[in-house]
């Protein structure tokens, strides 16, 4: 499998729900501002439910770091409208959930199963050119983490802020960063 690292997004077209509305979303969107595409093997499962609830409630911090979010399945806009309204922790949901039907999403992700027609746990960080700075592609029984992926966009930022310096594990804002030279090879 080819790594999506720096490649620019695919087209696409489609349609989610959001704030009570069906909207049009494209590729398009996803320029112009950081964006992550969160994608999920389906609605009304088990641990889909608890990542999409975790992004919500850290949603506000994303959105204060200039940062869109997108949750994307192989179901309908129909069928997100119909989870918002029954569950609670969907409920909470205040990004665009796209519906990607075609797997036409999921495809250019590389994230598509193709024997069930599901998406494989897939968080991408989107720069504003429109290139793929994060990929992380889980099984579908591994749950993610909303505060580790702001701490990825963070990092991501950073870098793309100060050319030459990269961020070693575990950074967080305000905490050194490296300036990769002769002179640190084999001293770290």
């Amino acid at each position: 499998m080819a790594s999506l690292i720096n490649t620019e997004i695919k087209p696409f077209n489609a349609t989610a729900y959001h704030n009570g509305k069906f909207v049009p979303v494209s590729s398009e969107d996803l320029k112009g501002k950081w964006s992550v595409v969160f994608f999920y093997p389906a609605d009304f499962t088990f641990v889909c439910p608890t990542e999409l609830g975790d992004l919500a409630d850290n949603y506000a911090q994303l959105k204060d770091m200039g940062v869109e979010v997108y949750s994307v399945s192989t179901d309908t806009h129909f069928t997100h409208k119909a989870w918002h309204d029954a569950s609670e922790t969907i409920q909470k949901i205040r990004y665009p959930m796209i519906g990607d039907p075609t797997g036409v999403i999921s495809r250019n992700f590389d994230v598509m199963i193709e024997e069930e027609g599901l998406a494989l746990r897939g968080t991408f960080v989107i720069n504003p050119e429109g290139q793929i700075k994060v990929a992380e592609i889980h099984d579908l029984g591994i749950g993610r983490d909303a505060k580790e992926l702001i701490r990825k966009v963070q990092a991501a930022q950073y870098v793309a802020a100060h050319p030459g310096e990269v961020c070693p594990a575990k950074w967080t804002p305000g905490e050194a960063t490296l300036a990769p030279s002769l002179d640190l090879v084999g001293k770290i």
